[in-house]
């Protein structure tokens, strides 16, 4: 079941307070985000199971002239934590006014007066309030002070140390999705709205549906194979290629375009999210249209071997 998202901290309702709460950005809700929101529950089991997080991320208020960097946007996040058993997100807004709250005020108007928290767990490295003014020996300090239980969660790593959305976007960025996906603890995907394009891969005798990779980080870009939840929850196997077309020109944006295997049917409109599986190739320019043509033909039986079909 989905978690119920709330927008604000402010007059929530008495049935939506008193939770034991994960606190984090949780952008991919990977494998230690996971473990913030386990010991959450762990610690108060008795109670409903909620996460906080700012929507948008902070670096983006912050920087917004940074390129896109977001593993999961609200949607995908609220989902992914659903998974892991939260009823209740709490999506603050981040905005400037949150960004100056003092490090107390947040803890006594956010979490004790306004959601009415009981136990927060948090990672080694959770900041919050003006400039980032309070830390957790702060949280752990002010909370004992509202009767508010506090657990510091260490850090999960692997032989590649800490696991952290920064160190998942640098592999996507690398081209090792399957990496990204053990940090994660599941594939990465990009949602989007199907657009129509030039047709030319329904010419070609290769029909792709294109999505942009929108607030998204960019992967690197090339030919993947890949897996896509069409709208109807099905899950298609397929072949994908994440670029910007330098063989027909050249185009101004990055776009995600998936052959489906064995597939036929309209998704113009329609919301498809498509999960990464394997690099197959970077992207590359191709003297015409048919080097292309067997290219994608070649590109489409390694996809195939990949992912075992």
């Amino acid at each position: 079941m989905s978690p119920t998202i709330l927008e604000t901290w402010r007059q929530v309702p008495a049935a939506l307070r008193g939770a034991t709460v994960a606190l984090g950005n949780f952008d991919g809700v990977h494998r230690g985000h996971a473990a913030v929101v386990r010991a959450a529950h762990v610690a108060r089991p008795d109670l409903p199971l909620a996460a906080l997080t700012f929507e948008p991320h902070p670096r983006e208020h912050f920087r917004p002239e940074d390129p896109p960097f977001r593993l999961t946007l609200l949607p995908a996040k609220a989902a992914a934590l659903g998974a892991l058993g939260v009823t209740i997100v709490y999506a603050l807004p981040f905005d400037a006014a949150l960004a100056a709250m003092p490090a107390e005020t947040f803890v006594e108007e956010v979490l004790h007066r306004g959601i009415g928290a009981r136990h927060v767990a948090c990672g080694t490295d959770f900041a919050f309030g003006h400039r980032r003014g309070g830390d957790t020996a702060f949280l752990v300090q002010a909370g004992e002070q509202r009767g508010i239980g506090v657990t510091v969660v260490p850090p999960v790593a692997d032989e590649g140390g800490p696991v952290s959305s920064t160190r998942i976007r640098r592999l996507l960025q690398d081209g090792y999705p399957e990496r990204a996906a053990g940090e994660l603890g599941r594939d990465w995907e990009v949602p989007g709205i199907v657009f129509q394009g030039d047709r030319l891969g329904r010419e070609l005798g290769w029909p792709t549906a294109n999505i942009l990779l929108g607030r998204h980080v960019e992967p690197a870009r090339g030919v993947y194979a890949v897996r896509a939840v069409l709208p109807d929850g099905s899950l298609v196997p397929g072949v994908a290629n994440i670029g910007r077309r330098p063989t027909l020109g050249g185009d101004p944006v990055t776009r995600l375009e998936v052959h489906l295997f064995d597939w036929s049917g309209d998704l113009y409109g329609q919301e498809i999210r498509v999960r990464l599986h394997s690099f197959l190739r970077p992207d590359a320019k191709f003297s015409g249209l048919e080097e292309l043509k067997a290219a994608i033909a070649a590109d489409a039986a390694e996809a195939r071997r990949v992912l075992g079909i």
